[in-house]
């Protein structure tokens, strides 16, 4: 390795506004043929900080709107779509809701890649204004009594919008925060962007719940349906404006200098390389991602319409139990990702696995005794063992991949394993239990993930307290900077 002389280490501003100090070796994961890092990153607390929240805000806004369609399905259905039946109405409003996951994959391997050529700031914006976008037009498209068919045809295009601009937003916010976060507490801060995603839904939610209470259905009907999607202008505007005053990432702007300076011999990726140059990478992603979003719509899509369906559980009752589970997941959602740091990412996403695949069974049989407080016991079981996927996938799926494929690659493996495996999930069991008549088909199914995810872990490697693959290390202070190069240098 070569030997950098020893200057005072950098921030993690976007043009360096100092020096540089010289760090103890290679970062454990750096793929072969990746350049040796021999420089630490002091990071800014006050950059770190925005990068979380405009990271964070993204995600709730795009599960605030899942959380409001889903809610006020049945209301959507008998404004866009002309039937008179209600469960034609019912499938055709959550048709569109599904077109969203099936244009995702698109949008991941358009977004991803230009992620990594032009920059994750400026994707993320784009991403922000166009998810913004789509919501606030669902709110401004007239009825089918206006319009006529035009009315679900627009509600398309915009579910359309939504769901590609999502095909870019959860891998680049995730490694957005990863490459600005230090090396220690890259789970603790990783794990607020899934606390936006659990404050976005429970917003969306709670919302409808309220309007459902305070409102006439005629209410409801005519305008009061609108109000929960034109909400979405101005938090979008606010995202926007914390995008925009961030600064690129401290690892894509060193990647952007490596660039220019080898810009003759260094070629371009193209999305190709990011799947077959990273193809065991790759299938870890789709894996873990497998056994987190499984367990993830399991849970608080699919669980309501079976407390209902299945027990003939009151539906508004169902729903409150959900929004309590995931009330109680955000409370644990830091200390889990802190845990994370402490223990290493492997050690908590295999509990989740094993917790799965040995409680999965009790915990669907304390739902189905019926009592409140055994639906409540069961779900709050399973949103626990959850958690121990969403507050460390934020930073151990942008772990697996290096600096200069990192957005594209991760967004392709993410969003395949979600629009193949997550999103499908509801329809998936409810088709199982159909054809065998076996109500407990949700558990065999989160067992079956448990085990797909479990493998996975087994393969990956730690990341914890480590340099992200192809990038120097990333320390608080400057102190820890010249604790690392007094390290190197007394190791020669």
């Amino acid at each position: 390795m070569p030997t950098a002389q020893h200057v005072e280490p950098r921030t993690s501003a976007a043009p360096p506004r100092s020096g540089q100090a010289p760090a103890p070796g290679t970062p454990a994961g750096t793929p072969p043929g990746t350049p040796a890092a021999t420089e630490a990153t002091v990071t800014d607390p006050a950059l770190v900080k925005r990068a979380v929240k405009a990271a964070a805000l993204g995600n709730a806004m795009e599960w605030f709107d899942f959380g409001v369609y889903s809610y006020i399905a049945v209301t959507l259905g008998k404004v866009f779509f002309p039937s008179g039946n209600p469960t034609a109405q019912l499938l055709s409003t959550f048709g569109a809701f599904a077109a969203a996951f099936l244009i995702r994959p698109l949008g991941g391997m358009v977004f991803g890649p230009l992620g990594d050529r032009v920059g994750r700031q400026k994707v993320l914006a784009l991403t922000m204004i166009m998810m913004a976008a789509g919501t606030f037009a669902i709110g401004l498209i007239p009825s089918y009594a206006s319009i006529g068919v035009w009315a679900p045809v627009l509600l398309l295009l915009a579910r359309l919008v939504q769901g590609f601009s999502t095909g870019g937003e959860y891998a680049g916010a995730s490694t957005f925060i990863a490459e600005y976060a230090p090396d220690k507490k890259r789970g603790f801060l990783g794990s607020w962007l899934e606390f936006g995603t659990l404050a976005g839904y429970i917003g969306g939610a709670g919302l409808v719940t309220l309007m459902t209470a305070l409102l006439s259905s005629s209410d409801l009907e005519s305008w009061g349906w609108r109000i929960p999607f034109l909400i979405a202008g101005p938090m979008g505007l606010i995202g926007l404006y914390l995008r925009m005053r961030l600064e690129e990432t401290p690892a894509f702007a060193a990647e952007l200098d490596k660039a220019h300076k080898d810009e003759q011999t260094r070629p371009k990726v193209r999305v190709r390389d990011m799947v077959t140059g990273q193809w065991r990478a790759l299938l870890l992603c789709v894996g873990l991602v497998l056994v987190f979003n499984v367990t993830d719509y399991m849970l608080l899509s699919y669980m309501p319409s079976y407390l209902t369906s299945e027990l003939k559980y009151d539906e508004t009752h169902g729903l409150l139990v959900v929004l309590v589970v995931m009330a109680l997941m955000m409370c644990a959602q830091p200390f889990m990702g802190a845990l994370t740091d402490r223990v290493g990412r492997r050690p908590v996403i295999a509990a989740g696995c094993a917790g799965f695949l040995l409680l999965s069974v009790p915990a669907l049989l304390l739902i189905r005794e019926g009592s409140l407080w055994a639906i409540g016991l069961g779900m709050a079981a399973l949103g626990l063992l959850l958690v121990c996927f969403t507050a460390s996938m934020p930073s151990a799926l942008p772990a697996l991949f290096p600096t200069s494929v990192r957005y594209g690659s991760l967004s392709i493996g993410f969003n395949i394993s979600v629009s193949v495996f997550g999103g499908t999930t509801p329809l998936v069991v409810t088709a199982l239990i159909g054809a065998t008549g076996d109500v407990m088909m949700p558990a065999y199914y989160m067992m079956a993930a448990a085990v797909v995810g479990g493998i996975a872990v087994w393969y990956m490697a730690e990341s914890a307290g480590r340099p992200l693959p192809g990038s120097p290390p990333a320390v608080e202070t400057r102190a820890e900077a010249r604790a690392l190069a007094g390290a190197r240098a007394e190791r020669g």
